[in-house]
This record gives C-alpha cells, structure tokens and sequence, in this order.
C-alpha cells in the first residue's frame, strides 16, 4: 500500500525575543554622565591660563638692633719718641751708653780673673752673640792679644776696634777711648787700686745690655757702691 506523505506541522512558539548566546552578546557602550567639559589645552600660539607661581621663600631677616648710645671713638694718645737703636759693632757707636745694664758677678782670684774672663766670653759666643759685641777690660796686665796687636802700633790696633768686627781687648787705661758695646767683661787681674776703682763706673757707661765683672765679690761690692 503507498505510503502517503504526511505534512508537515507547524508548532506556532509563543512571540517574544529570542535568546541569544551568551558568547555572541556585545557589550553596551557606556554613555557618557553629562557634566562641566574638560578644558581644551591651549593651541600653539595662543596664550593659556597661567600657571600659578609657588610663592617665594623668604630670607630669614636678624633683628635689627635696637638704637643705643653710640660709643665714642677713642683718640690714641700720642706715643713717645722712641730711642735711637744702640748698634751692636762698636763701630757705629761713639759714646758711652745711658741704658743701665745687667750685672753679672763671677768669683774669681786675681790671678784667676782673667782665665774666668776668657771662659765668660766663650759662652757668651756659644750662646749667641758676635763677637763684635764683647769688649774685655783688664786691671793689670794686658791680655795677650791686645799687647801682640800693640806690636803693630796703636793705630792698626784701635783700627780693629773701630771695625767692631772681633772681640776687643783693651786696659783700663784705654777704657774711656773704647767705644760702647752690647757686654763689657772686667777682669780685676790686678793693678793700682784706684784705676780698678775707676775701671768699674766707666765700664758701666760702656755696656748696653751687660756687665761682667770677675774678681773678688766683697771688693766687686765695695767699688760699685753698691750689692750685686
């Protein structure tokens, strides 16, 4: 027997959206909240807003001081002439020096006076000074250089003391032609009593800084007039 095709039958589905994959949705686009626009930026060639300056800092300004008395200037008082620079050759120098000096006593016998005077003058050099300083004095016998300088004539031999380049040596009777120097050595070796006497206060004239004296303290004391 022939089969007789059916027909087909429509199934009416109730109207309304379909559902759609949940892949195949796109995302809704976000609408913009309405609200103040932002500020366009400034187009090259037309001035912008400007732009606030940071307020500068400050130096930190000291208290001003207060007015006060102003004090008065004082006016120096005027100085002293000072004195004349005693040279320390005694070429320079012509007279006798108004400075009190040192003095400076050394014990000796008379017949030691002049080995303690020679031994006072090595250490004065040792200890710094030119020998153009030092002038010895003897009471009684001359020292022997000054009497081997002597053998050439009182000329040559007060020539080197007017040099003032070396230690001089001279006798109490030559004293008051001996010109000033820095130390002045007294041997009392001897002598007449009163040319030692006289010896001493001249030789005081002539040392600028200091006075040596050796011999016999009591008679050292007794010539001076004074305690040493």
């Amino acid at each position: 027997m022939p089969l007789i095709p059916e027909e087909p039958q429509i199934h009416e589905s109730a109207q309304g959206p379909r559902a759609t994959p949940a892949s195949s949705r796109t995302a809704p686009t976000p609408r913009p909240v309405p609200g103040p626009r932002p500020a366009a930026p400034p187009r090259p060639g037309r001035p912008g807003p400007a732009r606030p300056i940071p307020p500068a800092q400050r130096a930190t300004r000291e208290p001003a001081a207060k007015p006060g008395p102003t004090a008065l200037a004082v006016q120096p008082e005027p100085s002293a002439p000072a004195a004349p620079e005693t040279s320390t050759t005694g070429s320079s120098a012509t007279g006798p020096s108004t400075a009190v000096p040192q003095i400076q006593l050394i014990p000796a016998a008379v017949d030691g006076a002049l080995d303690a005077a020679e031994e006072a003058v090595d250490l004065l050099l040792d200890s710094g000074r030119v020998p153009g300083d030092v002038l010895v004095i003897t009471t009684g016998d001359q020292h022997p250089w000054a009497a081997h300088e002597l053998s050439f004539g009182e000329d040559a031999y007060w020539a080197q003391h007017d040099a003032g380049d070396d230690v001089f040596y001279a006798d109490a009777a030559s004293l008051p032609r001996a010109a000033a120097r820095p130390v002045v050595v007294v041997a009392l070796n001897g002598g007449r009593e009163e040319t030692a006497v006289a010896a001493l206060p001249t030789a005081l004239t002539r040392a600028t800084t200091l006075l040596v004296v050796c011999g016999d303290p009591q008679r050292i004391n007794a010539m001076l007039g004074a305690g040493v």
